[in-house]
């Protein structure tokens, strides 16, 4: 099996990647122009001195990668970061390493040194962000209920449409992102 590094190699420029999407590319680019980077020299200043590489395992029609993407490249480019894409999909041997709960949940982050040492990853959410969608999720029937699938669909609409225009959680990605790195990085 390859390396991060290997796959990091391999993989494509986030900025090709949502230039290629075909799901939600609309609504990554509303956000990715929407989202102000807050001034934080502290934070910026340390990727730009240790320059990790991101790998990003991630789909796009995925709501998280819809919102988390675009928040990422812009933190990115604020500190000249190299960060490339591969699909969830065609590399489940990849994104097996690094399951959430168990399941194969995306946008996932890995955090690369220069040489491909992996120092640390990210995903799929932030804590706010999880402790929504669980919210949401309560609100569900059973699984075997006949209107399980119908309220499942609204509320995947509901979380993405809150995704799109709710600031508040876009800081909340931003400053969890932040702590990850900063730690991955010290």
């Amino acid at each position: 099996m390859p390396t991060e590094q290997q796959y990091f190699e391999d993989a494509i420029a986030i900025e090709n990647y949502m230039a290629q999407m075909e799901s939600n590319q609309k609504t990554t680019y509303a956000i990715y122009e929407k989202f102000t980077l807050p001034e934080d020299q502290e934070f910026i200043g340390l990727l730009k001195e240790k320059q990790p590489h991101v790998l990003v395992i991630t789909e796009d029609w995925c709501g998280d990668a819809m919102m988390n993407n675009a928040i990422l490249r812009r933190i990115a480019e604020a500190a000249d970061l190299e960060v490339r894409c591969v699909y969830r999909d065609q590399n489940p041997e990849l994104v097996d390493q690094y399951l959430t709960n168990g399941g194969r949940s995306i946008p996932k982050y890995i955090f690369l040194s220069k040489e491909g040492e992996v120092l640390g990853h990210w995903g799929p959410r932030a804590p706010e962000i999880q402790e929504f969608v669980m919210e949401k999720r309560a609100t569900l029937p059973e699984k075997d209920d006949p209107r399980y699938a119908l309220n499942h669909e609204a509320m995947i609409g509901e979380i993405s449409d809150a995704f799109t225009w709710n600031t508040e959680f876009w800081q909340a990605v931003y400053e969890d992102l932040r702590k990850t790195f900063m730690k991955a990085l010290k």
